[in-house]
């Protein structure tokens, strides 16, 4: 792998590195191609389901999860395998295919990154009475995220994008990802004064 410019923070790196190498897995040819992690969830052996075929719930939390709990998830995965060696994925309807770009794209990065899922279960009780319940791992999942990020947004080609004075609106629409993840991408990046220079003060 021949790598391309590179982020200035060592965190920023070693994503970036990491995104690159999905990117070239996906058999992409140049910094500024789209990835589309639907096509790339296959081969993490990922299968995405959409809610609506997702039976077994009760209607009530039908209801919470595409009403009042909608904003609280974005997707999830199975924790056991189908027998085709398959994990389920489950994309929240609520919100849009871009949106659902990030999601999955994280999810891929967890297989490719080999590590192990975040699983649900009744852990403990907050001093409201609240239950706790996921053993989540911050490290991980900010791994998982910024990987994917960079794969689907390569630094090379936003920053030359910002340099040329497009807008978080219009990356977004060419990488088919949402504005806010093209505005994370910006400032861990260390581009937003140079964003922000060019876009806003005109």
């Amino acid at each position: 792998m021949v790598l391309k410019e590179l982020p200035p923070t060592q965190k920023g790196r070693r994503f970036e590195v990491r995104g690159q190498a999905l990117r070239e897995f996906a058999g992409l040819r140049s910094d500024e191609e789209p990835l589309d992690p639907f096509a790339l969830a296959k081969y993490a052996k990922l299968f995405v389901v959409p809610f609506e075929a997702i039976d077994s719930l009760s209607e009530k939390t039908r209801e919470h999860l595409l009403g009042a709990g909608k904003d609280s998830w974005s997707g999830g995965a199975a924790s056991i395998k189908l027998p085709s060696g398959e994990k389920l994925i489950i994309l929240n309807p609520t919100h849009g295919k871009n949106r659902h770009a990030a999601t999955l794209m994280e999810e891929i990065s967890h297989v490719f990154l080999g590590h192990k899922p975040s699983r649900l279960s009744i852990e403990n009780k907050d001093h409201t009475g609240k239950t706790i319940a996921r053993d989540y791992n911050k490290d991980i999942e900010e791994e998982a995220y910024g990987t994917g990020a960079a794969a689907l947004i390569p630094y090379s080609s936003l920053k030359r994008m910002v340099s040329d004075g497009k807008t978080a609106q219009q990356i977004a629409r060419h990488f088919g990802v949402s504005r806010a993840l093209v505005e994370f991408r910006i400032k861990i990046s260390r581009l937003w004064d140079e964003y922000a220079a060019k876009v806003f003060s005109g």
